[in-house]
């Protein structure tokens, strides 16, 4: 019986020691984290300067076709253009937010040599990640920010995963 009783809590002794986490066991080293990092800085650069790029072209085509309008073409009501207005100014906000949180995850990051310090900075970069996805899936938007948008949750959720924080649905 004492046998048993001492291989009952030797057994005990080793699950406990198995399963137990190493402290700060981190799994990918901060040059690979660092690389995700850079890949969702430039994701977010790349959407930023899309949506420029629209703003512009729309405000150019615009101004060229105010003087040319026909008196049977549809323009857009009031009401139209104000809904418009208030969802374009919801995603840029919402970019916005995002650009500040990987700007400030950066400057965390770099400034650490344990990355896994920076896992709030993470989470509140994947916050601001779900404002967008809730603002792009209420719109339409069209293809190529569908695309720009895909990979650039793509890269954060990557960065999720890689401090265990949950990723951003699709």
């Amino acid at each position: 019986m004492a046998k048993m009783a001492t291989a009952f809590y030797g057994l005990i002794a080793a699950l406990i020691v198995v399963a137990a986490p190493s402290p700060s066991a981190q799994t990918l080293a901060k040059a690979a984290v660092a690389e995700k990092i850079v890949r969702v800085e430039n994701g977010v650069d790349d959407f930023k300067k899309y949506l420029e790029r629209r703003g512009e072209n729309a405000k150019t085509a615009a101004d060229s076709s105010a003087g040319k309008r026909r008196s049977g073409g549809r323009t857009a009501t009031e009401s139209q253009k104000a809904k418009a207005e208030v969802k374009k100014d919801e995603l840029d906000d919402a970019i916005g937010d995002l650009d500040r949180s990987t700007n400030r995850l950066r400057r965390k990051f770099d400034a650490t040599d344990k990355w896994i310090e920076t896992k709030v900075e993470v989470e509140r970069m994947i916050d601001d990640g779900r404002k967008i996805n809730q603002a792009i899936t209420r719109g339409s938007y069209g293809n190529e920010v569908a695309r720009l948008w895909a990979a650039l949750r793509n890269g954060m959720n990557d960065l999720a995963r890689a401090y265990n924080v949950p990723p951003l649905g699709a």
